[in-house]
C-alpha cells in the first residue's frame, strides 16, 4: 500500500491500517491511471494532493467542464480511461458535460465526483452541495456506480474502468461519499481487495459469414467507397486499415477526427471530392464511422439519386441499420474486422474500377488547383484562406505536431484545407459539434503525448475555456494557440437591428487583444496581423516549445453564419422558402 496507518489495539498489538484515500490511489496505480485531470475543492482536495505525493500526476484547471474535457481526449489518445475528479454538486455538473461528450463520442473517461453522504441525501436533510448525483449521472453516461465501503473501492474502479473501455467505448461516473475517503481497514485486507483489471477490452471477433457477405458486396461494387470515422483512428490498426484500403483501391473519405491513418496526400483520399463520391458512389464502406447528422444519416440530397448498398463495420450490433438498411453488417472491434476481411481477399482481389477512381482523381485534382490560389493570398487583414494557408504549410513541415481545432468557419474551413500526414493527430469538436474543447484537449495532447501541440481556435470558441491558458503556463507546456479574431461570432459586422446602444448578439469588443492575456500569465503573445507574421509567429513557437497564444487578425467580415451548418438554424430554413 502506499500508505499505512497504524494503530495500537485494546490487545497493545499494532494492526497495520489504511484508509479510502490510500485504496481508492493504491487501485488507480495499480490499473497504470497514473493522470488525474481536475479542480481541488470540498471534499476532494485532501486527496488530490495524496495522489500527487503518491506519484500520480495531478493536473489542477480552472473549470470541471475543461477538466472533463481533457480526461475524455485522453481516453481517444491512449485508450485507457481518461480520469476526471470534481467536487460534488456543481463541480460535478461541470464535469458531467464533458462526460455525457465522452459518451456520445465513443471516448473511454471515468468521472469521480465527491458527494454527499446516501443517509443524507435520501432523506433531503440539506447538506452542503447536497446532490443525488448517481441519478442525474446515470441517463448521461455508459455506466454509473457509487462505493460505499472501503473494501469495495477495488471493484468499484474495476468495474469502472472495464464500462468504460470495453464494447463501444465510452464515459463513467464513479460517486465517491465523502465519509468513504476516511473509512479506515486492515491493510492487508485492503491489499487483498484491489483488483488489476485483466483484459478491459476483449477482442470482439466477426462472424465468418459476416466477413464473406461484406467481401461479396465489396467486390460487386462499380463505384465503392470507404468512409473512415473517429472509431477507426480510437482502434489504433492503423497498419491493417491501410493495408486494406490500399488492397481495395477504392477511394476513401477520412471523417475529420480520421484524418491521417492514410495522409490526405495519398493518391485514394477523396476528401477533395467529398461531395462527388457520396452522392456518386454505389457501394459504401463505414469502418468506425455512423451514418448520424455528419454523414447526413445516409440519405437526402447528399447522397445523390444512385441507389447504394451500405457496408458497416462497428462494435456496437445496435449501430447497424439505424439510418438506413445495412445490407452487410460486420460487429466486432475494428483490429479484428480488418484483418478479418483482410484474409479473406485472396491475390487476385480486383483492382477498384479504373473509370471511378479517375473520375475522383479528376474532380479531386480540380478542387485542389482550385483552392490552391485562395490560400497563398498575402491579404492584410486576413482572411480564412491565407490564414489558414499558412498553418497548412506549417503542419506539412510538423506532421508529429497535435492540431486541435475548434469554431464554426474556423473549424469548417480547417478540416478541409489541413492535411494530416499521421494518425490521431487532429483532435476537434466531434460528433456534438460543440464548441469549448479546445483547451482541455490541447491539454491533455500535450501530457499524454509529449508531442507539441497546435491549437486553433475561433474567437467565440476560445471564449468556452480561454482562463485555461493560466493552466498551460503554470505547466509549461508546448502549447502554440491561433485565435482567429474577426471580432465575433461568425463575423464581426452584424448590427443591431432594434437601433439601442447594445452591440449585435454575434459582435464582440473591436480589436481585442487576446494575446495580452497570454502574457498575464508568463507565456509568449503575439500580435499577427499578416499571413507572413502568421506563420514567423506559429513557428516561432513551436520551434521554443514555450506556452504562446497568437492573436491572428482577421477582417471582421469574413465568416459565414455557422460555417456549414447554417441550415441547421430555424430561421435559415424559413428565409430559403
Amino acid at each position: 500500500m502506499s500508505a499505512v496507518v497504524q494503530s495500537a489495539a485494546a490487545t497493545d498489538v499494532e494492526e497495520n491500517l489504511t484508509d479510502g484515500f490510500n485504496l481508492i490511489i493504491d487501485a488507480l496505480k495499480l490499473n497504470g491511471l497514473n493522470t488525474i485531470y481536475g479542480v481541488p475543492g470540498i471534499p476532494i482536495t485532501d486527496f488530490g494532493r495524496m495522489a500527487q505525493a503518491a506519484g500520480i500526476r495531478v493536473l489542477s484547471f480552472r473549470h470541471e467542464q475543461n477538466a472533463g474535457y481533457a480526461a475524455s481526449i485522453a481516453g481517444f489518445l491512449t485508450k485507457k480511461p481518461g480520469v476526471c475528479l470534481t467536487v460534488s454538486a456543481p463541480g460535478f455538473l461541470n464535469g458531467l458535460t464533458a462526460l455525457a461528450h465522452a459518451t456520445t463520442n465513443c471516448f473511454p473517461m471515468i468521472l469521480i465526483s465527491g458527494s454527499s453522504e446516501r443517509e443524507i441525501v435520501d432523506l433531503q436533510q440539506g447538506d452542503y452541495e447536497e446532490m443525488d448525483q448517481l441519478a442525474i449521472a446515470k441517463p448521461l453516461c455508459k455506466a454509473a456506480f457509487r462505493v460505499l465501503h472501503a473494501a469495495d473501492i477495488g471493484i468499484g474502479l474495476a468495474r469502472a474502468i472495464r464500462a468504460a473501455v470495453s464494447g463501444r467505448p465510452g464515459g463513467v461516473y464513479l460517486d465517491l461519499p465523502a465519509k468513504l475517503f476516511g473509512q479506515v481497514m486492515n491493510a492487508d485486507a485492503g491489499k487483498k481487495s484491489l483488483v488489476k483489471v485483466i483484459d478491459a477490452a476483449p477482442a470482439q471477433i466477426p462472424s465468418p459469414d459476416s466477413i464473406k457477405r461484406a467481401l461479396d458486396v465489396l467486390k460487386s461494387a462499380k463505384k465503392p467507397l470507404i468512409i473512415l470515422g473517429k472509431g477507426a483512428a480510437y482502434a489504433q490498426a492503423d497498419d491493417a486499415l491501410r493495408a486494406f484500403v490500399e488492397k481495395t483501391g477504392a477511394p476513401f473519405l477520412p471523417m475529420s477526427m480520421a484524418k491521417g491513418i492514410l495522409p490526405d496526400t495519398h493518391p485514394q483520399c477523396a476528401g477533395a471530392a467529398r461531395s462527388t463520391v457520396l452522392k456518386d458512389s454505389d457501394v459504401v464502406m463505414l469502418i468506425g464511422a455512423r451514418l448520424n447528422w455528419l454523414l447526413s444519416h445516409g440519405k437526402g440530397k447528399t447522397w445523390g439519386d444512385a441507389p447504394k448498398k451500405f457496408i458497416q463495420i462497428d462494435i456496437e450490433p445496435k449501430e447497424m441499420d439505424s439510418n438506413v438498411e445495412i445490407v452487410a453488417p460486420v460487429v466486432g472491434d475494428i483490429g479484428s474486422c480488418v484483418s478479418a476481411l483482410l484474409n479473406g481477399m485472396d491475390a487476385k482481389w480486383p483492382a477498384a474500377p479504373a473509370d471511378w477512381v479517375g473520375a475522383v482523381k479528376t474532380k479531386r485534382d480540380d478542387n485542389v488547383a482550385k483552392m490552391a490560389p485562395k490560400l497563398m493570398n498575402n491579404n492584410v487583414p486576413m482572411d480564412y484562406h491565407g490564414a489558414l494557408g499558412v498553418l497548412r504549410t506549417i503542419v506539412k513541415e510538423r506532421p508529429d505536431a497535435i492540431l486541435v481545432n475548434e469554431g464554426a468557419n474556423t473549424l469548417d474551413l480547417a478540416r478541409g484545407i489541413i492535411d494530416m500526414y499521421q494518425p490521431r493527430k487532429r483532435i476537434d469538436v466531434g460528433t456534438w459539434g460543440i464548441m469549448g474543447i479546445g483547451m482541455g484537449y490541447a491539454i491533455a495532447a500535450a501530457i499524454e503525448t509529449g508531442k507539441p501541440v497546435l491549437c486553433v481556435e475561433g474567437d467565440s470558441a476560445f471564449g468556452f475555456s480561454g482562463m485555461e491558458v493560466e493552466t498551460i503556463c503554470r505547466y509549461k507546456l508546448p502549447v502554440c494557440i491561433v485565435i482567429f479574431n474577426n471580432d465575433g461570432i461568425y463575423r464581426g459586422t452584424d448590427v443591431n437591428a432594434s437601433g439601442s446602444g447594445d452591440p449585435a448578439p454575434t459582435v464582440f469588443v473591436k480589436g481585442a487583444r487576446y494575446d495580452k492575456m497570454m502574457e498575464a500569465f508568463g507565456g509568449v503573445g503575439v500580435n499577427a496581423t499578416s499571413p507572413d507574421e502568421l506563420k514567423r509567429a506559429v513557428n516561432a513557437a513551436m520551434d521554443s516549445g514555450k506556452p504562446t497564444l497568437i492573436n491572428a487578425v482577421l477582417d471582421p467580415a469574413a465568416g459565414s453564419e455557422s460555417g456549414r451548418i447554417g441550415n441547421l438554424n430555424p430561421q435559415s430554413k424559413l428565409k430559403k422558402k
